[in-house]
């Protein structure tokens, strides 16, 4: 909820702050979810008044407004460049990622120039003395490259990915002889992981388009 409130910030400013069917169906959104969630508006309410008491959101009373909107608070809380928070947010919404998948997914929030703008930007969160924001995961069997998840709700991310990897059984068999069926497995889940990224970036597109497209309506 608070990635959705920080996204509509940047992305929708003349939708913002969001009223609570706003934010309901912005926490509910198919593209640039994962998951997908299905929330009512009373899972929306507890979830509100969480972040209230974590000042991380506010309730925001316009002279315009004839309902409650609510807006984020998170600079209140962190000082945070543009660049971090588009990146915290992406993370916030769409899970763990890998360097390449945050450059693309964020271009709507902020326009990194290339990929090593992107990682010094992620060192700096990983970084923060005592105070860290990511973290780098273990590169997971299969994959080319590692992916960062936020701290933000605390390390229990990370703890899941170290324990499923250290689970996989490869004490049986010999380094210098390679297993072909696991093998012909690494290579399915990389062309699965490949697969979910490219209709996850042409789901992005698709949302892209759409806000495109409302401007004109």
């Amino acid at each position: 909820m608070l990635g959705a409130l920080v996204e509509k910030s940047i992305a929708t400013p003349e939708y913002y702050p969001l009223s609570l069917n706003a934010l309901t169906n912005a926490c509910n959104q198919l593209t640039n979810r994962e998951p997908v969630m299905a929330l009512d508006e009373a899972d929306v309410t507890r979830a509100l008044e969480s972040l209230r008491v974590k000042r991380l959101a506010s309730v925001y009373h316009g002279s315009e407004s004839r309902v409650p909107r609510y807006k984020h608070t998170l600079h209140d809380a962190i000082l945070l460049t543009p660049a971090e928070t588009a990146l915290l947010c992406v993370l916030m919404l769409r899970g763990p990622q890998t360097i390449g998948e945050l450059r693309t997914r964020s271009e709507r929030l902020f326009p990194f120039d290339a990929l090593p703008e992107v990682d010094e930007t992620l060192t700096g969160l990983a970084a923060r003395p005592g105070d860290a924001l990511v973290v780098k995961l273990p590169r997971q069997p299969g994959t080319k490259e590692s992916r960062y998840t936020h701290l933000l709700a605390g390390p229990g991310e990370t703890a899941a990915s170290s324990t499923t990897e250290s689970s996989t059984p490869l004490a049986s068999v010999p380094a210098s002889i390679p297993s072909a069926p696991a093998t012909a497995e690494a290579r399915i889940a990389q062309l699965e992981d490949e697969l979910a990224t490219v209709r996850r970036e042409v789901a992005a597109l698709h949302d892209q388009f759409a806000q495109f497209r409302k401007q004109f309506e």
